[in-house]
């Protein structure tokens, strides 16, 4: 029957697959399980399957049926099951319907009335948008996050069963899924299914990343990946190292001590013995003051910075730009100086990543590294520098040059 649940659902799939083969390569992974609508009242997920109220897909238009398997699918890709850590669950699942939303709608994808979708969070992760929402956030999901029992939803904490042995059905499924190719927690539909364990959650994404992996390469082989889901998918798979850890690893190569055999003066005598010697770093710090970025990211960052420049030997020329060069800058310290920023530093404009590179040439600065705090939103150089830089950006946009770290 062409009004079957089950059959509509199928259907919707199989031209997510044909029309948008990264989305519905994502669906496929997840079983659909009709469930009780005394507990699911739209459509759920628990990160191994795909639960609906059959009356509620029954009365959707067949895009819309697309949108909310493409909504699951993408809530489980992005690993929101596993992200969540100390933030409260009400205000996160806002976030992340926020997040996921608006992708789908830039697909062509209809949303279903009820549906949370707001322009001015488009393109930004879940992570970004939970501090712009209220902290006695009211607002409800379309669907439901059964990822852990917080609010009463889920069956509570329980020990993971035990993986099936034997191959899986398919290439996709891997290990603890069952005959019917449902994850081993997974619920039959009749009861809401219990939380996941932090084992079982570590284990699904790990899984999620292989699959959105997979499904981006063969999109991208056949020409169909979108650009916002392109750019989604490269900055989720990056190395997700902190930005302290990775300009600690930097500058240690740098400023690493070494023994030198350099022949000594006459006056130390004829034997060449090895020496200590201590290379001091040169490093130049730019902080973006446009108005995009909160006062208190800025000067957490410049006191994260002053730690690090203390254990490395650095002497730190910093500078501030929106638009234009802080009037106040720069500012130097060296290794067994305080690094911070002037209690009334003037920004909150536009911004420019061309007058801070061309200030470092005009100045005579050969830095060992330029560091740049930013929402890496402005005009940049047509061509990069002679020395490294390394961006720590807050936000989801990428740099033309130089190395990109995620400010976290």
């Amino acid at each position: 029957m062409v009004d079957d649940p089950a059959t509509r659902l199928s259907a919707a799939r199989t031209r997510l697959v044909l029309d948008r083969p990264f989305l519905g390569a994502l669906t496929l992974r997840l079983p659909l399980v009709a469930a009780d609508p005394d507990w699911c009242r739209t459509t759920a997920t628990d990160a191994r399957a795909i639960y609906y109220n059959p009356d509620y897909i029954a009365a959707l238009p067949g895009s819309t049926v697309e949108f909310v398997l493409a909504h699951e699918a993408l809530h489980c890709a992005l690993g929101h099951f596993q992200r969540r850590q100390h933030r409260v669950k009400q205000r996160w699942d806002v976030a992340c319907d926020l997040a996921v939303n608006p992708l789908l709608a830039g697909e062509g994808l209809a949303p279903p009335p009820d549906a949370l979708l707001l322009d001015e969070f488009a393109g930004m992760s879940a992570e970004e948008i939970y501090p712009c929402l209220d902290e006695d956030e009211q607002r409800e999901t379309h669907d439901q996050h059964l990822y852990d029992s917080e609010g009463g939803e889920g069956g509570g904490e329980r020990d993971p069963e035990p993986e099936r042995d034997g191959a899986p059905n398919d290439p996709g499924e891997g290990q603890g899924q069952g005959a019917d190719g449902r994850e081993s927690g997974a619920s039959d539909g009749a009861q809401p299914p219990a939380s996941l364990s932090p084992a079982e959650a570590e284990r699904l994404e790990q899984q999620w990343r292989q699959h959105l992996a997979g499904a981006a390469q063969a999109a991208r082989q056949h020409g169909e990946l979108s650009a916002a889901m392109a750019r989604l998918v490269d900055r989720l798979l990056q190395p997700q190292l902190p930005w302290r850890t990775l300009l600690a690893q930097y500058l240690g190569t740098v400023a690493r001590d070494d023994f030198s055999y350099q022949r000594p003066s006459r006056r130390e005598g004829a034997a060449i013995l090895p020496a200590l010697r201590s290379h001091r770093l040169e490093l130049v710090a730019l902080v973006d003051t446009s108005g995009s970025i909160d006062d208190a990211l800025l000067r957490g960052f410049v006191a994260e910075l002053d730690a690090l420049k203390s254990q490395l030997n650095a002497r730190v020329t910093l500078h501030a730009c929106d638009r234009e060069l802080s009037p106040e800058g720069p500012w130097s310290s060296e290794p067994w100086e305080v690094l911070q920023l002037p209690d009334d530093l003037a920004g909150g404009g536009g911004t420019s990543f061309e007058p801070p590179f061309a200030w470092v040439a005009e100045a005579g600065l050969h830095p060992d590294l330029l560091v740049y705090f930013t929402d890496a939103d402005g005009p940049f150089p047509a061509q990069p520098p002679g020395y490294p830089v390394l961006w720590v950006v807050q936000g989801p946009r990428t740099v033309p040059w130089g190395l990109r770290v995620q400010y976290q």
